[in-house]
């Protein structure tokens, strides 16, 4: 079982190139960075965590594809993935452009992790309804796969339209895209359609949930998806439990302002039992 690490990447928090080279020389198998464009400052949604105030950090997000990309220019191995990209939040034709160069330029390296996001004023602010999130995320990512498989490629949607088009470089390896989100029957018909993977967030209820994914794939007459237990804070016992499931990837938390350095140490130990070559 692969282990990766996750961290809120801000203009505080430790530099992300030190970070990815911290993280690869450890032996963890991937890093993965969140996004939010911006932060209204009306506060109308409360935070998604259930926090009593939103945390600085979600204020002070870089960029993760630009972050990722710092990463990819001082590392060789590792996967370097968005945790998450809020899709519908991003200009279809420029965000599968910045995608595919990151990764032709990494050697097929990155992965999507992405989301439909949870922030009403973050999202309306890009003149999205809130309510259609959802659809305008899923043909933001088939648009983009579009341009990605085909050497032209047009797309006419609801949401999105653009004409036949070139479009290169293609990316190297995908790359492979995994949703974030809570289980459900909606978005496990999401992962079923256009995703290769789940990313629970934390991990709790993943034994329960499986049984409706893999139907969901089935139906779809896909391969069972990959679930990767996202943002979790790993003990023995947790990651036993998710081995004994076949989960093969599990992307720990890391507190930005936390001592960086200390916590990937700690969270080394587990690599020589958990880890697959």
């Amino acid at each position: 079982m692969r282990l990766g690490v996750t961290m809120f990447a801000t203009d505080r928090s430790m530099p992300v190139t030190d970070l990815a080279v911290a993280v690869e020389e450890r032996g963890f198998s991937s890093l993965y960075l969140p996004e939010h464009t911006h932060i209204p400052v009306s506060r109308r949604t409360p935070p998604a965590a259930g926090q009593d105030e939103l945390p600085q950090e979600y204020k002070r997000t870089l960029d993760p594809l630009v972050a990722l990309a710092f990463a990819a220019a001082v590392t060789r191995r590792i996967t370097l993935g968005t945790g998450i990209l809020l899709a519908a939040q991003r200009e279809p034709i420029v965000t599968a452009k910045a995608i595919a160069t990151l990764d032709h330029l990494s050697g097929g390296r990155f992965a999507l992790g992405l989301g439909f996001g949870w922030n009403v004023e973050e999202i309306e602010n890009h003149g999205v309804p809130y309510g259609t999130r959802r659809d305008v995320a899923r043909e933001h990512v088939l648009a983009m796969r579009a341009l990605w498989n085909g050497e032209v490629a047009g797309f006419d949607g609801r949401h999105t339209r653009f004409e036949p088009s070139w479009s290169w470089p293609k990316p190297v390896g995908g790359p492979p895209i995994h949703l974030g989100g809570a289980a459900g029957p909606r978005l496990f018909a999401h992962v079923a359609e256009y995703a290769d993977g789940w990313l629970p967030i934390g991990g709790g209820g993943i034994k329960a949930a499986l049984p409706a994914l893999r139907r969901a794939c089935e139906e779809a007459e896909r391969p069972m998806a990959a679930v990767i237990p996202f943002g979790t804070l790993p003990s023995a016992g947790k990651l036993e439990h998710f081995a004994e499931l076949g989960i093969e990837e599990v992307v720990l938390n890391v507190p930005g302002d936390a001592d960086v350095l200390a916590v990937l140490d700690e969270y080394a130990r587990y690599l020589p039992v958990f880890r697959v070559t």
